[in-house]
């Protein structure tokens, strides 16, 4: 009888635990985002860099993603930090190399030089590599067009790139 009861407990183990073990590692849906930016000044020239932290979500499976970030930039003499806000419409090219293109708004705020706050508008694309069996880890590198809506209408130019961590 102490026999049968045995069996009947591993073969419960098992169909819990045999699932698991077989199903399909999903794809994250929340990615943060952290790495390194630099901004060219089309206007006025300069060039700024700073850290990148960010975090995208997908609302819409292969339709839409949103993403939110910080990105503080200093330059010689001069000190900003953007806050932007993005859709993107995500388009994959191969099982390791993604394509998303979007744009959004940008809230700027000047620390030093001429201070201030400001908005911009903002278009982006962003290529996403995996290039490890893991979906929660990839590589991204995301240039940028941004015109400020403020008193001197400045344009810029930006790259951010860095590593993408995937949270569930």
């Amino acid at each position: 009888m102490r026999q049968r009861g045995s069996k009947a407990w591993c073969l419960a183990v098992l169909l819990l635990v045999a699932p698991s073990v077989h199903a399909e590692e999903k794809e994250p849906s929340t990615f943060i985002e952290i790495g390194g930016a630099g901004e060219w000044g089309l206007r006025h020239g300069g060039f700024s860099f700073g850290p990148n932290l960010g975090v995208e979500h997908t609302i819409i499976e292969n339709w839409l993603e949103i993403e939110a970030g910080v990105t503080p930039l200093f330059a010689k003499g001069q000190a900003e930090t953007g806050t932007d806000f993005f859709l993107k419409k995500p388009f994959e090219l191969s099982k390791s190399l993604e394509f998303e293109a979007g744009g959004g708004v940008e809230w700027i705020h000047k620390v030093s030089g001429k201070p201030g706050d400001s908005m911009a508008g903002e278009a982006v694309v962003e290529f996403i590599y995996r290039p490890w069996q893991d979906k929660n880890f990839r590589l991204f590198l995301e240039p940028a067009y941004a015109y400020d809506f403020g008193k001197e209408h400045e344009q810029s130019l930006s790259v951010s790139g860095g590593l993408k961590i995937g949270i569930r």
